[in-house]
């Protein structure tokens, strides 16, 4: 959580937290990677999105799931993101 987040959120009720976490354990096992870094992921691309719009974070959805390879019969790890947008930015010149 961000410090920005921090005062305009509720507290999150023990059952959004249980969820959260089991949503951070099966990403992991399906990723090969840890919870950790998959939360950098989830901070670094909303950072990098909230320069160019404004984003519903309450709302933001990422998860990490299986599909076939193109190029191969193998299965790969896709980062799903469904990032609600309120509005874009102007950009500065």
């Amino acid at each position: 959580m961000d410090f920005s987040s921090f005062f305009s959120r509720k507290a999150p009720s023990t059952k959004d937290t249980a969820k959260d976490r089991l949503k951070l354990v099966l990403i992991h096992d399906r990723a090969n990677c840890s919870t950790q870094v998959l939360e950098m992921l989830k901070t670094d691309i909303i950072k990098v999105i909230s320069n160019y719009m404004d984003i519903d974070e309450d709302e933001l959805d990422m998860q990490i799931t299986q599909t076939s390879s193109e190029d191969s019969n193998k299965t790969v790890p896709v980062l799903y993101a469904n990032i609600p947008i309120k509005s874009i930015r102007k950009l500065q010149k």
